[in-house]
């Protein structure tokens, strides 16, 4: 069966490389916008689920699986999205320093007949202390400019402790995927 990612994020395509050597890449282009008043893990799992709907629905070949997933930030409660510009990475960023934030990632497969299910993975990161001048320069090289709370776990020299999935903290819990996956791909095995 032919598995279609909602997504043009390339960390997500090469963490679906690690489960699967054959999909198709076709990106939701809707707007990433929630109902404020709900929680980070309510809020991911409800723009996984737009996302591959919004796909699902222009798919052709109804054989075809859809996977969408959306990853945020959330330090206190609140959600951190992806920085307006280098003044809101800063800013991010340091409120992030020496602190232990989560990261949520919802994930949404939608069956060629139709059925859905919604998840969502929550990971515990810890960053170590950042100074302004480290923070500065990470800023400067472009990094966090396309990532959930103007950071990216895989560039290193970020987190003190990560309590979960590293896939997830990347933007697709690759434990999670591989629960929904399975069936699917090799009859339950």
């Amino acid at each position: 069966m032919q598995i279609v990612l909602a997504s043009a994020s390339p960390r997500r395509r090469e963490l679906l490389k690690e489960l699967v050597s054959d999909f198709r890449v076709l990106p939701a282009k809707g707007e990433e916008r929630a109902d404020p008043s709900l929680s980070p893990e309510e809020t991911v799992k409800e723009l996984a689920r737009r996302k591959a709907e919004e796909v699902a629905a222009l798919i052709q070949n109804r054989e075809c699986a859809v996977l969408g997933a959306d990853t945020v930030v959330a330090l206190d409660g609140k959600i951190l999205g992806k920085p307006k510009d280098e003044a809101d990475a800063f800013r991010m960023l340091s409120a992030l320093s020496g602190r232990t934030h989560e990261v949520f990632t919802g994930v949404c497969l939608i069956l060629p007949g139709g059925e859905k299910t919604v998840r969502a993975e929550r990971t515990e990161v810890e960053f170590y202390p950042l100074s302004e001048e480290w923070i500065g320069k990470y800023v400067a090289g472009g990094s966090p400019m396309d990532k959930a709370g103007a950071y990216g776990i895989q560039d290193g020299g970020l987190a003190k402790r990560i309590t979960g999935s590293y896939s997830n903290v990347v933007g697709l819990p690759l434990e999670l995927c591989r629960e929904l996956l399975t069936p699917l791909l090799f009859g339950g095995r």
